[in-house]
């Protein structure tokens, strides 16, 4: 059969025979398949229609900093707050008028009329928390229902929520030959706990991302995105074609779901190997030396660049995570900063950061693809305005910042979201939002909303049951 690169899973997952059945026995109940898509989709048209923000996206860069940078040095300094608080880095000018950010993102200071910046992300973790339990609210929409005394969650499992690019690959499919939903360059990784929080879970392996874990700032390797030699095209064809003769019983379903179809998801199987797109969007060697060089020629940086690219090429939704374990060495470029915070800040991370977020941004808004594409920044967390204290069950260094989930930044543009604002506002100390506070499923379903997806939709977990899309608010202020 044929495989989709980058999924463990054969092609026939996703939509089920028995699913297919089901949903297709409406008709016998006088709604046939074709009208009940048109009759779900017309409800939802009719519940936002003409609101600001809804459906201006087409497709999304999740820039993820695993890790939880440290809001109150980057995003939200606050000079006057105590030296234990306010840390060694100083405040500089953005082109938001009245808004100051860390001195070591200049590039950024000077790209902030084309984003908006959010000083009141919120939540409050259950119990002791970590980067794993953190990420895994952050990217689903769900708490996590089972913590270890650590904060570490269990490995993925097929039980678990979906990831938000796995539910826009499904509720959204890509119309060409495209890779619906890349993760680069490495997954989420919190110690030995791997890809938590960025799998389809319940949704299937069909809706997981194409993992592109290499390096490229490298050379990388795409040959499962090539035809093998020893299976012409010719070949291949004839097996789609087989493929189609088995579901033949299938035909008139299959028709009625018309971009879902089971015999559709298979031909852009096929299309996907024999078209190239993939490939082509993933050689950077085709981007001149100046562009390359704007980005940054380290992993991060290419990261980005190769995210652009896939946006261009089709790709609905890519996710850059920080190329590093959520809780590795800060000398080596992770953001978790128990025992050095200012250091690695001004030495590798922002400068990293700042080269290559602000060069994406301008990239995109240039090519005019910002005009279309929601690009977020964010950790799953902040670090603790106060230095030396533990507020995780961690140790920390005298200058060292530990986890702090109650109030952090992130930044967001594109399709529609507001250029050159921004939103909410921390307290003294960078501690508690002072007012407009926004939690992670807010932003999640802002992101759904913004692609024409109903957050409050009803979905089905793998027992069957009902659950909302995401249990969280649009925030339709951040858009213009």
């Amino acid at each position: 059969m044929l495989n989709i690169p980058g999924h463990a899973a054969q092609t026939c997952e996703g939509p089920t025979r028995r699913e297919l059945m089901r949903i297709g026995s409406l008709g016998l109940a006088g709604l046939h398949l074709p009208g009940f898509f048109q009759s779900q989709a017309a409800t939802v048209a009719d519940k936002f229609n003409g609101a600001r923000g809804w459906g201006k996206a087409k497709n999304v860069v999740m820039i993820f900093l695993q890790g939880g940078p440290s809001h109150i040095d980057i995003w939200d300094p606050k000079p006057e707050a105590p030296s234990n608080i306010r840390g060694e880095f100083k405040p500089i000018k953005t082109k938001i008028p009245g808004t100051w950010i860390g001195e070591h993102m200049p590039m950024m200071a000077n790209t902030m009329d084309k984003v908006t910046l959010i000083r009141s992300m919120s939540y409050t973790p259950n119990g002791l928390f970590n980067h794993t339990a953190a990420i895994y609210q952050m990217l689903t929409g769900y708490p996590p229902d089972k913590v270890s005394p650590s904060g570490q969650l269990e490995p993925p499992t097929p039980a678990d929520f979906p990831t938000a690019g796995s539910h826009v690959s499904k509720l959204k499919p890509v119309k060409d030959a495209m890779l619906p939903f890349v993760e680069l360059p490495r997954p989420l990784q919190e110690s030995g706990i791997i890809g938590k929080g960025g799998a389809a879970g319940f949704l299937g392996k069909a809706y997981d991302p194409y993992r592109l874990y290499q390096d490229p700032a490298e050379s990388i390797k795409l040959e499962d995105l090539a035809l093998r030699k020893d299976v012409p095209p010719e070949r291949l064809k004839d097996r789609f074609e087989l493929l189609k003769g088995i579901n033949g019983s299938m035909a008139d379903l299959e028709k009625a779901l018309n971009k879902t179809a089971v015999d559709e998801y298979y031909g852009k199987a096929y299309d996907l190997v024999l078209s190239g797109k993939a490939r082509d969007a993933m050689d950077l060697n085709k981007e001149t030396d100046s562009t390359r060089d704007r980005y940054g020629r380290h992993t991060f940086g290419q990261s980005a660049l190769m995210a652009r690219r896939l946006i261009e090429a089709g790709t609905r939704f890519v996710q850059v995570n920080w190329p590093s374990v959520a809780n590795g060495d800060p000398e080596k470029t992770a953001w978790d900063t128990h025992a050095a915070n200012f250091g690695p800040l001004k030495n590798l991370h922002c400068p990293k950061l700042d080269r290559s977020l602000s060069a994406l941004l301008e990239d995109m808004d240039q090519r005019g693809l910002l005009a279309e594409t929601m690009v977020v920044a964010i950790g799953e967390f902040g670090r603790s305005p106060r230095m030396g204290v533990s507020t995780s069950g961690n140790s920390n260094s005298p200058d060292g910042r530990d986890h702090w989930p109650y109030c952090y930044s992130g930044v967001v543009a594109g399709a529609g979201i507001g250029r050159g604002v921004q939103y909410g506002e921390s307290d003294a100390t960078a501690s508690s939002p002072k007012e407009k506070p926004v939690h992670p499923n807010d932003l999640l379903a802002t992101i759904y909303y913004a692609l024409g997806i109903d957050p409050e939709m009803e979905i089905r977990n793998h027992l069957n049951q009902p659950r909302e899309l995401v249990k969280g608010k649009v925030v339709a202020d951040l858009f213009a």
